[in-house]
């Protein structure tokens, strides 16, 4: 477990002048055990948070000021499909109070809804914002999943670039099930580090599963399912220029550095979205 030096000077960053709408600042502003729902945009049968990266990391800290357990969305195409074919993670977002825009597609969908959705968050890029805002802030992170060795680098990383930031732990469980005796002494590790942040990278919807099947015992105020984010910050993978992101090709830059993996996956996501822009344009005729 990688150690943490509560010495140590914190990072300051400069926080970007944001405009937030009243109703939003009622929302980010709330006591924290009151917290008030955000605005929401619902597309593709999921309720998108209406908000912009610096309002998500201001509820963030609101949700972790609660000591609630509770989770953090990041939504892509692949999370849409995925929700509208298992119930219980479809169950698992309805609960969610914080589900970001992940993809393009959902981003420019949400320009057809009286709530627009102000921008993508990538998770690719929250996970960044999250150690800059979070070395300033003193909460305490913890890192678990990806391949074997993935998180550790990524910590070790992220204390590169935010000083005085807190890694609380890094855990990284064989890919193979664990015996309930392995999987109680994980559950212990994590609650006796007392993290305010729970970075999962265990892919789509075993991250979500898990998160959903033991957050109330592990007390974690916050935990989000990141996905590949370990490798973007290690820098065993690669993100799109951002002139691609834009555009909404990112996907297709990554299948092209990982087409075995990546092609089957995305080629299901090209079916699901054709089927779902099918489906607005016929309720828009009725």
């Amino acid at each position: 477990m990688l150690s943490t030096d509560h010495s140590s000077t914190s990072f300051t960053i400069a926080a970007p002048v944001v405009y937030i709408p009243r109703e939003q600042q009622a929302a980010v502003a709330a006591p924290p055990k009151t917290l008030l729902p955000l605005p929401t945009s619902r597309i593709w049968g999921i309720d998108y948070s209406a908000v912009n990266m610096t309002q998500s990391l201001l509820y963030i800290d609101k949700l972790i000021e609660r000591r609630i357990p509770t989770t953090v969305i990041t939504s892509n195409l692949n999370y849409s499909m995925l929700s509208a074919e298992y119930p219980k993670l479809e169950k698992f977002t309805q609960k969610c109070p914080l589900v970001l825009c992940d993809g393009m597609p959902i981003f420019w969908r949400s320009k057809l809804n009286k709530t627009n959705l102000p921008e993508r968050i990538a998770g690719a890029d929250l996970i960044f914002e999250l150690a800059a805002h979070s070395a300033k802030k003193g909460h305490r992170i913890f890192l678990m999943g990806g391949a074997e060795g993935v998180a550790l680098k990524a910590a070790k990383r992220l204390k590169e670039l935010y000083p005085g930031i807190q890694i609380a732990g890094v855990e990284c469980p064989p890919f193979r099930p664990l015996s309930d005796t392995e999987h109680e002494q994980l559950l212990s590790r994590i609650r006796e580090s007392k993290p305010d942040i729970l970075l999962v990278a265990f892919g789509q919807p075993k991250g979500e599963f898990w998160i959903d099947d033991n957050m109330e015992k592990l007390g974690v105020p916050v935990s989000i399912q990141l996905g590949a984010s370990f490798d973007f910050i290690e820098g065993s993978a690669k993100r799109a220029p951002v002139w691609i992101q834009k555009m909404g090709f990112e996907w297709l830059y990554r299948t092209y550095h990982d087409p075995k993996r990546l092609l089957p996956r995305y080629t299901k996501n090209a079916w699901f979205l054709l089927k779902s822009i099918r489906r607005d344009l016929l309720e828009a005729t009725n």
